[in-house]
């Protein structure tokens, strides 16, 4: 898979780990696994109440909010950690006992997870207006498109792509220059996936 486009208005909706809400899940290896036999795997989730996150032992994860008005991270350690939309992305271990409180309504959240000793993986946001150049090392790289508008990207060997709003591109061995591109103020976040 070269690149696959990721399409949240095609994919299935399955229930969470621990029954509390639902997830798109857009990506995951290897193919047909379950969540508890993973490699990684790349979801987006509605979050319209307020709940203990589902328990991942030897998952790392990262977590970003897509849409909405945020939510409160009660930590494991006591500490409280505020995520809004297109702001900071929290990172934890899938073990770790979080609850979530929503600020005031539902959001839907990006979420990238790996199996710690197999993969490992980083999650950032870019702020992009005009031509940005990206280099790439990673195995597999994800694209998201939080913005509402279209954004264009170029691989080392290959046109220009399109990538939808609110849609994303996963991009397995790819490493080299990458050209970004949007003619508008855009959101952007790059999933890092390494094979360890």
């Amino acid at each position: 898979m070269p690149c696959t486009l990721l399409d949240p208005a095609m994919i299935r909706a399955m229930p969470w780990k621990n029954g509390g809400g639902s997830t798109l899940e857009l990506a995951i290896a290897p193919k047909g696994a379950s969540l508890d036999d993973f490699a990684w795997r790349i979801s987006s989730a509605q979050v319209a109440l307020d709940g203990a996150f589902s328990s991942f032992p030897g998952i790392d994860r990262s977590l970003a909010v897509l849409a909405g008005n945020g939510v409160y991270l009660q930590r494991g350690d006591g500490q409280r950690e505020t995520l809004l939309s297109g702001g900071a992305i929290a990172v934890f271990g899938g073990e770790e006992a979080i609850s979530a409180q929503l600020l005031d309504g539902p959001i839907t959240d990006l979420n990238l997870m790996t199996r710690r000793g197999a993969w490992s993986h980083e999650l950032r946001l870019v702020r992009l207006q005009g031509e940005q150049a990206l280099e790439n090392d990673a195995e597999i790289l994800l694209l998201w498109n939080a913005a509402p508008e279209a954004l264009h990207y170029r691989l080392p060997e290959g046109g220009r792509q399109m990538l939808a709003a609110h849609s994303g591109a996963l991009l397995e061995n790819e490493q080299g220059h990458i050209e970004l591109g949007s003619d508008q103020p855009s959101l952007l976040y790059v999933g890092r996936l390494y094979k360890s």
